[in-house]
């Protein structure tokens, strides 16, 4: 099999009118239908079929019907003109037609995010390998289209306005999806794309990425860290497919959490710590310094609810960070203490270096789980992911004497 296109080498207007050879069940009906000549859809259909690797029809005497990789393919192709139509209707607040989304092209949504990616038209430009001409061409045409402004000047630079962040993360989604037809048509293989919380259960998605890598030997998964606030930003542009990691009490409405397990944090300090060997009050634990999770974490709210909650007085806490690997190296050379899953420092406290400090503190229990936007409708690859993901944290849900 040819290899797969790209999303923005797709022509939006033949694939708006795939719908349409499905509902009519021939081409001539179906370019009426579209808007089309029969010759310029029939070409367009030939060309699409190339590009997905695949027929997404099988022609009869009597006409045309999707193949099974054509219907999974085109209820991909309707998804993302759907969140294409959506996100150009929301930006149209002055558009001189009603349907501004059919006059949509790839050239146009490709720059758009570009620049949203890049920040400035040279680096746009050069990252998708069109002239800085081309690009602004590409930008101003869509401002047209809807009668909207989407990149205002700042200084020497640029940036997009409220209407441009907006009408980029619905264009985003709807390439993913796209790209995800694109996929459907495949035999093998996949991408996948994944946002790992920084301080979530260290032990699941190690376990979940290898059983995937023996059933799904040629699929490409990225896995990018960062922080709650960070990782839910790429997952609703589309960026990230799942996020994995601590779920919150009130997630947002956009957002669905499927819990794997509940994970248990306690208070972990050096193995010759002052506090080992003996049961540590409040007062005890405050005479030590800290070092906790970034702010905006779940994490940290749960360090800072264990003293308020006691009526105490927080602890000193000069260093906040991300890193389980700095919060391990800081640990065994310092007195300083954290609030941590036992899982995530299992290698030095069964090397001897770190221990879990008893006090009158009572571990804390969070949930574990992934993340997805509340209209995800996953691939193959990812629904292969998401049942090995499963699998590990029923595992991981049985409980510990740890």
């Amino acid at each position: 099999m040819s290899l797969m296109a790209d999303p923005f080498d797709l022509n939006l207007r033949h694939l708006r009118a795939l719908g349409a050879i499905a509902e009519c069940g021939n081409i001539s009906g179906a370019a009426r239908l579209a808007g089309l000549s029969q010759p310029a859809l029939t070409q367009g259909l030939a060309k699409l079929e190339a590009q997905f690797g695949t027929a997404l029809f099988d022609r009869h005497p009597h006409g045309m019907e999707p193949t099974a990789t054509g219907k999974r393919v085109l209820a991909r192709v309707a998804r993302a003109m759907a969140k294409l139509t959506r996100a150009v209707r929301a930006g149209a607040k002055n558009a001189r037609t009603t349907r501004p989304e059919t006059r949509l092209t790839s050239a146009q949504v490709r720059g758009m995010l570009s620049l949203a990616e890049t920040g400035s038209f040279v680096a746009a430009a050069q990252s998708v390998g069109l002239s800085e001409p081309a690009l602004h061409r590409a930008v101003k045409e869509l401002e047209l289209l809807c009668g909207t402004p989407f990149v205002e000047r700042r200084g020497r630079g640029v940036g997009l306005t409220m209407a441009g962040h907006k009408l980029a993360r619905g264009l985003a989604l709807g390439i993913a999806e796209l790209a995800a037809a694109l996929e459907e048509s495949g035999v093998e293989g996949g991408r996948l794309s994944i946002g790992a919380m920084a301080l979530s259960r260290s032990l699941l998605l190690p376990a979940t990425l290898a059983a995937l890598s023996q059933k799904a030997p040629a699929a490409h998964v990225d896995v990018i860290e960062g922080s709650y606030l960070e990782l839910v930003e790429f997952l609703r542009s589309g960026s990230v497919d799942v996020i994995i990691g601590a779920l919150r009490v009130e997630p947002p409405r956009d957002l669905h959490e499927e819990p794997l397990f509940t994970d248990r944090l306690t208070v972990i300090g050096r193995a010759g710590h002052p506090l080992a060997g003996m049961h540590a009050s409040y007062r005890d634990l405050t005479r030590f310094p800290w070092i906790v999770a970034r702010r905006a974490s779940g994490l940290l709210d749960r360090w800072q609810q264990l003293f308020d909650k006691a009526g105490m007085e927080r602890p000193t806490a000069p260093i906040q960070c991300g890193s389980v690997a700095l919060i391990r190296g800081v640990l065994v050379r310092s007195d300083f203490l954290t609030l941590l899953s036992p899982d995530q420092v299992r290698a030095e406290i069964d090397a001897g270096q770190l221990i879990e400090i008893k006090s009158d503190a009572p571990d804390t229990a969070r949930t574990i789980g992934a993340i997805t936007r509340r209209d995800f409708y996953p691939t193959k690859l990812q629904r292969l992911f998401l049942e090995e993901l499963r699998a590990v944290g029923k595992e991981r849900s049985i409980p510990e004497n740890e």
